[in-house]
């Protein structure tokens, strides 16, 4: 994710920061400060990161629940509203996707019984003096603010973990992509509800309500994609019409054959074999930071993302939705090129698919 840094590496998985996190940490010091000087700064910063803490250990239920299934989690990014775990793909059964999506409220579950024995050992009530996530003391706010995350994650709506728990149970029964557009149209119609009250009642609820409406429009794309891509080779929707450069050519040429065709990505053959890919996106990024002098082998990366020209295209498309969308070289039993694959083809292959088959194509993100 851009604007996010690396943090720790843990279980396989990396753990990101995004910088408004940061700036999300600054501006709560600062009103605390302002309000009730160092120690009220120092109590509440406190609280936030053992909110945070809560939220990691959530999305490292998840991950640790899909590596059972020999799913990896590449990286957990935390942002202002939460964290986001990156899974390589979808759980493949129903029951798996059900304990996945259900091992991060168990996890806050956990969280919150561990902090009541806390005020238990203390002396105190088990849950404090009642519902209370901005005063009392801290273990009591952490707690009310674990089983807040467990109430608001179970919700039955993407992307929360309530929508992946009601597809899981949907898909026992029906198949997968209907299963996927059910759960989407109730947590579409969650959204329409939250944007109600949010317009009466309080405006986060609204913020909330269009963040539930596009995740669920988002599941319901996606799936429908794989399915329209699901047993069909990459060599099917692949570009074949393309021209290859040398690492020491220049960037300037390039830049010309994406001027003069319609290529945007382009295998880099040495005196070796193939050694690199060069993008668009790379060639505008060394034009901007190195000038017009700058080189092929500069820029391109390398070694590049490869995938066999026989593996289904639902698979590649997943590896490069994992990468930001990045184009990807197809190369045959021998690595050599023999195509290349870029997310606007396959979302053209798609269109005219779903045109054929008279449905409307889903949308690829």
């Amino acid at each position: 994710m851009r604007w996010s840094f690396a943090l720790f590496r843990a279980a396989g998985t990396t753990v990101r920061m995004h910088i408004t996190f940061l700036l999300l940490l600054a501006w709560f010091g600062l009103v605390l400060y302002a309000q009730g000087g160092p120690a009220a700064a120092a109590a509440g910063l406190a609280y936030i990161l053992g909110l945070f803490g809560s939220v990691l250990l959530h999305e490292f239920g998840h991950a640790l629940a899909a590596r059972r299934y020999g799913v990896r989690t590449a990286d957990i990014t935390l942002l202002p509203i939460g964290g986001v775990a990156r899974l390589e793909r979808l759980p493949e059964e129903p029951r798996q996707e059900l304990v996945v999506a259900a091992a991060g409220p168990a996890v806050n579950l956990g969280l919150a019984a561990v902090l009541a024995l806390v005020n238990l050992a203390a002396g105190r009530p088990a849950l404090g003096d009642g519902p209370a996530m901005l005063s009392g003391g801290l273990a009591t706010r952490l707690l009310w603010a674990n089983l807040f995350l467990i109430g608001f994650n179970l919700l039955p709506a993407f992307p929360m973990d309530g929508g992946r728990i009601l597809r899981a149970l949907l898909a026992l029964r029906y198949p997968f992509v209907d299963a996927t557009r059910t759960a989407a149209l109730i947590g579409q119609g969650i959204a329409f509800v939250l944007g109600f009250a949010g317009l009466l009642f309080n405006p986060l609820l609204a913020f909330i309500a269009l963040f539930v409406y596009l995740g669920a429009s988002g599941e319901s794309s996606s799936v429908q994609l794989r399915e329209a891509t699901e047993g069909v080779p990459v060599r099917s929707a692949m570009l074949t019409d393309f021209t290859p450069v040398r690492p020491d050519a220049r960037l300037v040429e390039a830049a010309e054959h994406v001027l003069r065709t319609p290529q945007r990505a382009f295998p880099v053959i040495g005196d070796g074999g193939l050694v690199g890919l060069l993008t668009g996106e790379d060639i505008i990024k060394g034009l901007k930071d190195m000038g017009n002098g700058a080189r092929v082998a500069d820029v391109m990366q390398s070694p590049p993302q490869r995938v066999p020209e026989g593996i289904p295209l639902s698979q590649a498309l997943e590896i490069m939705q994992s990468r930001q969308c990045r184009p990807l070289l197809v190369v045959d039993a021998w690595d050599e090129p023999v195509g290349i694959l870029t997310c606007e083809h396959v979302g053209e292959f798609v269109t005219v698919q779903a045109a054929l088959r008279g449905r409307a194509a889903p949308a690829l993100r």
